[in-house]
């Protein structure tokens, strides 16, 4: 029998700019990792942002903030940022998409969400992959909630499981 790509236990670690505020996120957010614990080891990994004071010192801020995110990734790990400009899936190419990541022998995944003012252009560098959750724009602290329940969906939909419609 053939292993399947989600039998494969790949560890997916979030890493986040800033802490969930309201409940009714934090809820969701909370259910969404319930239910993804058997199917794969996660975790979330949130960084304080640097308050913005001056708008001329964005690009140094974020460069800080870089910092921070690179200390928390491994050197093997694929990674993507979420971005505006990213590429954008369907739920089911984003499913192929994680297998194919998985069955290249990649043993950590890593997305990124940058602050509300983005992602430093070190860090977008090194991503393997760019994505964009859609062409609308969020408030930011929903972006981990929408990716959770997208990885989420991900795993049903490649377990032939009836989540996913």
């Amino acid at each position: 029998m053939a292993i399947k790509w989600y039998d494969c236990f790949m560890k997916i670690k979030i890493i986040a700019l800033g802490k969930i505020k309201e409940k009714f996120l934090k809820e969701g957010i909370d259910e969404f990792i319930k239910r993804l614990r058997p199917y794969t080891p996660l975790e979330i990994c949130e960084l304080q942002p640097i308050e913005i004071k001056d708008e001329n010192l964005t690009e140094r801020i974020l460069e800080e903030e870089a910092e921070k995110i690179i200390a928390n990734i491994k050197p093997s790990s694929y990674i993507i940022t979420l971005e505006i400009g990213g590429k954008q899936f369907d739920s089911v190419e984003f499913s192929k998409k994680i297998e194919e990541i998985t069955n290249s022998g990649v043993s950590e995944l890593v997305f990124i969400i940058g602050s509300s003012c983005g992602l430093s252009k070190k860090v977008c560098d090194m991503a393997d992959l760019k994505l964009s959750l859609s062409k609308m724009t969020f408030l930011h602290q929903f972006t981990r909630l929408i990716l959770l329940e997208q990885i989420y969906r991900a795993f049903k939909i490649s377990k032939n499981e009836t989540y996913h419609k």
